[in-house]
């Protein structure tokens, strides 16, 4: 088996996948996202303990910050697109292979024009379109 090999780049390099390469590089982007997530759970519980204007409301929003920035820096790194909090789009040359946490596998596509409540099944696009990038 050979061993996975990543392309760390620049977050304004911009980086087309194939399937079989969204699919090498998922696995990563699922723990980092997990690691983050289970990361803000405690954070999460605490601001709605705060009462308003506090310090202490304040340094945990700024920690809770610092956390999502931290997963955008390292998504945009491995050239995913961040739509938003947990939610990354693999950019495919015609379109993205849509992903959200929880979500277990990448299962969805949807075009340049869409966004996430348009999202189709991976399979029904591979086989209405049989796309390049699939192959």
């Amino acid at each position: 088996m050979k061993a996975a090999i990543w392309q760390i780049g620049s977050p304004e390099d911009a980086r087309v996948f194939t399937l079989a390469e969204a699919e090498e590089l998922f696995p990563l982007i699922r723990r980092i996202t997990y690691a983050s997530y289970r990361e803000l759970e405690p954070l999460r519980r605490l601001l709605g303990t705060l009462p308003s204007g506090s310090a202490s409301l304040y340094e945990a929003e700024e920690q809770y910050e610092r956390v999502v920035k931290r997963w955008v820096a390292k998504m945009e790194r491995l050239g995913v697109v961040v739509k938003g909090l947990w939610l990354v789009d693999f950019d495919t040359g015609d379109g993205y292979l849509c992903w959200r946490f929880p979500e277990l596998k990448l299962g969805y596509y949807h075009g340049y024009r869409e966004d996430y409540a348009t999202r189709r099944p991976l399979r029904d696009v591979i086989e209405e379109l049989d796309p390049d990038w699939a192959c």
